[in-house]
């Protein structure tokens, strides 16, 4: 078994080991998994709230790296493509969580501040809290547009590979989504 150096591979010579051998795909996922764990996890985390949420995941989002980096074709960036993968993945799992989730909107807004406030892992204050919840009430890809612009920074163009949507569709939508924050802050 082989160690990952210390330093940081790019993206190149990182596509070159998972292309090789079963060694060298291993130490080339390790590799991937070691530069884009933690900026993925807070791209899920930022979607999904809570932390052990966000690890499930981030676990399947590698789960189908793993499976597909085969067709990655390199059309884009590669952490573009796993962004679209973790997006998706996050996606998916809200989307799932809503549809096991019998309870009203009111007592969802409260859930989202109680899991917030109990996650051992959250570190916030009441602003925080009320910005998630804020960011919760956004329809789904206002949420993620504004996650990705405000706390990725993301430039549009990116945003607009990924979500592969117009670069004036994405600025309205984070244009919309942060009225919606405002005056939800208001209140």
């Amino acid at each position: 078994m082989s160690t990952i150096t210390t330093t940081i591979a790019n993206d190149e010579e990182i596509l070159v080991l998972l292309r090789g051998g079963n060694k060298a795909f291993e130490q080339g996922f390790r590799m991937l998994m070691a530069k884009y764990r933690e900026r993925l996890y807070w791209h899920i985390r930022r979607m999904v709230n809570a932390h052990n949420d966000a690890d499930d995941v981030l676990q399947n989002t590698f789960i189908k790296v793993y499976r597909g980096i085969g067709q990655f074709e390199g059309k884009s960036a590669l952490y573009t493509w796993l962004y679209r993968i973790a997006t998706n993945e996050a996606i998916t799992f809200l989307q799932q969580r809503n549809r096991r989730s019998t309870t009203s909107i009111d007592a969802g807004e409260v859930t989202l501040a109680s899991r917030l406030k109990a996650d051992e892992w959250f570190d916030g204050d009441q602003i925080q809290v009320r910005l998630q919840e804020s960011i919760e009430q956004l329809p789904e890809k206002q949420k993620i547009v504004f996650n990705l612009r405000y706390f990725q920074e993301m430039p549009y163009e990116e945003m607009s590979t990924l979500l592969d949507t117009s670069v004036g569709a994405l600025k309205a939508s984070f244009h919309h989504a942060v009225k919606k924050i405002e005056a939800f802050l208001e209140q």
